[in-house]
């Protein structure tokens, strides 16, 4: 018997490796959003409820809930990689481009800070995560920034790691208090980036 994805001309494996592929991203993009409102500390079930998955198939991903934070962590990174080129190429202007690709930076971080407690134990892989995370984003963060300078609309020399840091550090606390929202001063960072007119 000839199945469909062999009339196709699609090896039956790699139909299923993309399908559940789609499936692990779809949950990763489903626990990043309810770990951005309830923090990893989130009950599984309601991550299963915003995926539409069972808790089975969660557990059976991610066995453990480090696992998970870990997974989402990953996902996140490389969503943002991903996001500052495409960014570049759609958005009205480089400084556009880099003003969403920072609103993106902080949906991350909003969820990394519980990271470290859910890796308290794992202090080894907690260090290679966070190396992870600025030796893939750096370079984002630069290519953006040059953009933006190279068509005049910041002033040239920002350093990316520090403007990430800085971004960073805006948003610590926000775990601790609800009420704090850091992106108007975010936002006041950004245009304080800005060329001014030229007499």
């Amino acid at each position: 018997m000839v199945t469909a994805d062999e009339a196709g001309g699609r090896p039956p494996g790699r139909s299923k490796r993309a399908d559940a592929q789609r499936n692990q991203r779809k949950l990763l993009t489903a626990a990043a959003e309810v770990f951005a409102v309830s923090g990893v500390d989130a009950p599984i079930r309601e991550i299963a409820a915003r995926a539409g998955v069972g808790m089975g198939t969660i557990y059976r991903h991610f066995p453990t809930r480090a696992d998970l934070v870990v997974a989402v962590y990953r996902h996140q990174v490389e969503a943002c990689a991903e996001a500052g080129p495409r960014l570049l190429a759609e958005a009205g202007s480089p400084y556009a481009a880099l003003r969403q690709w920072i609103d993106l930076f902080v949906d991350f971080l909003v969820t990394k800070h519980g990271l470290a407690n859910a890796l308290m134990p794992d202090a080894e892989g907690f260090a290679t995560l966070h190396t992870y995370f600025v030796d893939r984003l750096l370079p984002v963060a630069e290519r953006l920034l040059d953009a933006a300078a190279e068509a005049g609309e910041i002033e040239p020399g920002t350093d990316p790691y520090h403007l990430m840091r800085g971004v960073g550090n805006l948003c610590v606390g926000r775990d601790s208090d609800p009420r704090y929202d850091p992106r108007p001063l975010i936002a006041l960072l950004l245009r304080g980036l800005r060329r001014a007119p030229r007499a």
